[in-house]
Order: C-alpha cells, then sequence, then structure tokens
C-alpha cells in the first residue's frame, strides 16, 4: 500500500480573509473558492508555491467549533491521507487503536472520506480518490 500527503485544513471564522492573508504572507494562490458547499461551509483549496494543498473552510452546518488555541499544543484540525482501499484501510487502523469519528461518506465521482481519531486527539481524514 502506498500513502500520499493530500492536505493541510485550517478552520477559520472568515475564510475569504484568512485565505487572503496565507496570499499576502506566503503567496498562496486559491486554487477554488466554494461559497457555500452543500455541507453549508465556505471552502477554499489553496496551494503553496511547493504545491501543498491547503484548505481553509468554515463551520459545516451545525458544526460546533471550539476556540482556536495559537499556543502550543496537541493536535490540529485534521489532515487528509490517500489510500488504495478505505474499508480496509479503516479496518487496520482500528487495529491499532484508531477510533472511526465520522464515516465513509462515499460521494460522487468515487470520492469516498472518513474521519478517525488517531493518538493525541488527532484528526485524520483518510480519502479514497476513486
Amino acid at each position: 500500500m502506498t500513502y500520499n500527503f493530500n492536505h493541510v485544513h485550517l478552520k477559520a471564522p472568515d475564510p475569504g480573509k484568512t485565505a487572503d492573508w496565507y496570499v499576502t504572507a506566503f503567496d498562496f494562490e486559491i486554487i477554488n473558492d466554494q461559497n457555500p458547499r452543500p455541507q453549508g461551509d465556505r471552502f477554499i483549496r489553496c496551494r503553496t508555491k511547493d504545491g501543498v494543498a491547503i484548505n481553509i473552510s468554515s463551520a459545516r452546518t451545525g458544526e460546533s467549533m471550539g476556540d482556536g488555541d495559537a499556543d502550543a499544543h496537541w493536535g490540529i484540525e485534521h489532515f487528509g491521507i490517500e489510500v488504495d482501499d478505505i474499508e480496509k484501510e479503516l479496518s487496520r487502523l482500528e487495529s491499532l487503536g484508531a477510533k472511526v469519528l465520522e464515516g465513509p461518506i462515499h460521494a460522487s465521482g468515487g470520492l469516498s472520506i472518513a474521519f478517525i481519531q488517531a493518538p493525541d486527539n488527532v484528526r485524520i481524514e483518510i480519502m479514497q480518490l476513486s
């Protein structure tokens, strides 16, 4: 099985303002701006100059957000990992102690996603692209 780093996801009360800041501060390129998505959030996909995808979104409909914390702390909102077989990977990850939090969700175009809780309360999105 191969594993590829997919993206970093930032949550922001005003994704447009946050994305604009990253464009100015680090020369991010805005690739796509969905406002709103079917999930009710604004979702902006950016790319760093070296090709790393950075997603910036607001809260989804009905999603409660905790306060951000710029101090040193454990965990991030989530990062995404691409896999070949989401069902097989979720089973394997559960056997390693991960907890499935949501999904798998099968979207149009062959995309399937799930969210797991990994050690230190890190949220990881597991993605099967086709």
